[in-house]
């Protein structure tokens, strides 16, 4: 990398563990675990949690409290707090408990779009206008992201080629849609094509791209976050303890672990405004809560190098 092109100064970690982890295990942790998670993730520093999904109890039954951690969340101070829709009801049980933002997730796959949504493509962008009409005349200030699945490939259709993600990605926010943001729902990224990707979709979206989304499905999910970080992406997803996955990705292994993600970050001079040590405290908890499920990463096994500083501290 060239000295006149160095990592941005700070990144976001959006901690998505409370939806986009839970929803994959069978464990159902009662709502005043996920209230004790979300207020030990706020102590430790984090100011962006996706804190549930508005979908049927029926279907995710893990889920089920997301208004009640939502209103609770909306009472941290300085916490952004996000929700998953999956459609313009789930929309407007987000304005009701007034989010700050809203994702509505699309699958550039046909296929996984179909078995994931029981939609196309374009239908969610059409979804997503109605969203969007919705939020206006709520009169509420709650964001919609478009978030851009399957991006890098499917386990059901094989390949998707990068100008129709561009060409969806557009049509989000064309649709109306105030942030765009890919995942690799997954797993078949590598960061030769994260970087030629989101250099792509930068010049698309311009600061409208939101977010970077990663599984670590074959062991790429940091060097992916790098790559993107490398090409000015400063926000990802992340879930503490690497819990999560996709039904549609056998193998899959989860989602970037969020401390460790935390970690390459603020070694390599990018501050997150974490608390670390908080930070690995709160993923044993965690991990002890979820008995039997399966959880990843490398930093709780290790721990902190003894000689390490935390960005905001070592430039201090």
């Amino acid at each position: 990398m060239s000295l006149k092109n160095p990592l941005p100064p700070s990144a976001v970690i959006r901690e998505v563990g409370l939806r986009d982890g839970l929803q994959s295990i069978q464990t159902v942790l009662p709502t005043a675990r996920k209230i004790e998670w979300i207020n030990a993730a706020h102590a430790a520093g984090q100011r962006e949690i996706e804190v549930g999904s508005f979908v049927p109890a029926r279907l995710l039954p893990q889920l089920a409290d997301t208004a009640d951690l939502l209103a609770h969340a909306k009472t941290l101070p300085g916490l952004f707090a996000s929700v998953l829709v999956p459609n313009l009801r789930g929309a407007e049980a987000a304005l009701a408990g007034d989010a700050d933002l809203m994702l509505l997730p699309l699958s550039a796959s046909h296929d996984h779009s179909l078995a994931n949504l029981r939609k196309t493509p374009d239908e969610v962008v059409a979804e997503l206008g109605r969203i969007r009409a919705a939020r206006d005349a709520s009169g509420r200030k709650t964001l919609i992201e478009g978030g851009v699945g399957t991006a890098f490939g499917c386990t059901l259709q094989g390949e998707v080629r990068p100008a129709e993600v561009l060409r969806l990605m557009q049509a989000l926010l064309d649709a109306g849609a105030d942030r765009v943001s890919l995942a690799d729902t997954v797993g078949y990224a590598d960061p030769g094509s994260v970087s030629r990707l989101f250099e792509q979709a930068l010049k698309v979206a311009g600061d409208r791209l939101w977010c970077g989304h990663f599984h670590d499905t074959r062991g790429l999910a940091l060097a992916n976050a790098h790559a993107a970080l490398q090409g000015g992406v400063t926000r990802f997803d992340a879930s503490l303890a690497g819990i999560g996955g996709c039904p549609h990705a056998p193998g899959a292994s989860g989602n970037t672990a969020s401390e460790d993600l935390a970690f390459m970050l603020e070694a390599a001079g990018v501050s997150t405004g974490l608390d670390l040590p908080r930070l690995l405290a709160l993923r044993d908890q965690v991990a002890g809560w979820l008995v039997g499920e399966a959880t990843h990463g490398a930093l709780h096994r290790a721990g902190l190098p003894k000689h390490f500083r935390p960005a905001t501290r070592a430039t201090a």
